[in-house]
């Protein structure tokens, strides 16, 4: 069979996707989690963070796994779900978060996805072709309630995944959207915004109101 060769598997073309697009239609799928049967379209109307790990068992993985499942609630209260992803079995999944509850006393509350296939895997880039292996890398992807791709981040299989800046950044998204706003560096919540640009040069000229923190023509902060 003519494909791409990941590791020691052979990937149809037609299903590898290396870089999905910001701003489009996330890649749909279904999958057996280890809440059952799972579809992108299950998360509509809802924001949907999913990400991928390496392999069960392993430490850095686990220790991402407890610190998701410890701000599960933080992110319910944003309307946001969780979903996880390795292309292990989910007989695996099942005896790693059974695991998981007894050493490290955490339940995980969300599905982790079955992708022995890869399918799910290559079709979202989590598997990167200079690879040695067939382990996903550490991918995350936002997607808005809408089915839209809106957020990734990529680390290395070496390095954790800081759960507090993916919560961050799903605030922002939706402070940004609630508030037609820009968050600047290091943006937290209760922390002043970002106008947009004015675009003419009617528009650059105009007094800041009185409610703006004015820096310059084009960077005015404002409460959100």
């Amino acid at each position: 069979m003519n494909g791409i060769r990941v590791g020691n598997r052979v990937i149809d073309p037609e299903n590898l996707r290396l870089t999905p697009r910001l701003y489009e239609a996330a890649p749909d799928f279904e999958a057996n989690t280890t809440h059952g049967r799972k579809s992108l379209s299950d998360y509509r109307g809802r924001w949907l963070v999913l990400f991928s790990h390496p392999a069960d068992f392993t430490p850095v993985c686990a220790s991402e796994i407890v610190g998701f499942s410890q701000a599960y609630a933080q992110f319910q209260a944003l309307g946001c779900e969780l979903l996880g992803l390795s292309i292990d079995s989910n007989f695996s999944h099942l005896a790693w978060i059974r695991s998981i509850k007894e050493k490290f006393g955490v339940q995980v509350p969300f599905p982790i996805i079955e992708d022995v296939s890869m399918w799910v895997a290559s079709t979202y880039g989590m598997i990167q072709p200079g690879a040695s292996d067939t382990s996903t890398v550490r991918a995350v992807f936002i997607i808005d309630p809408e089915g839209i791709l809106r957020g990734m981040l990529y680390y290395p299989l070496a390095v954790g995944r800081s759960v507090a800046e993916i919560l961050r950044l799903v605030t922002a998204m939706q402070t940004c959207d609630r508030h037609d706003v820009y968050t600047p560096e290091g943006w937290q919540p209760g922390d002043k915004a970002i106008l947009p640009p004015p675009e003419t040069a009617a528009q650059a000229g105009e007094p800041p109101a009185a409610d703006q923190d004015y820096v310059d023509w084009y960077y005015r902060r404002t409460d959100v």
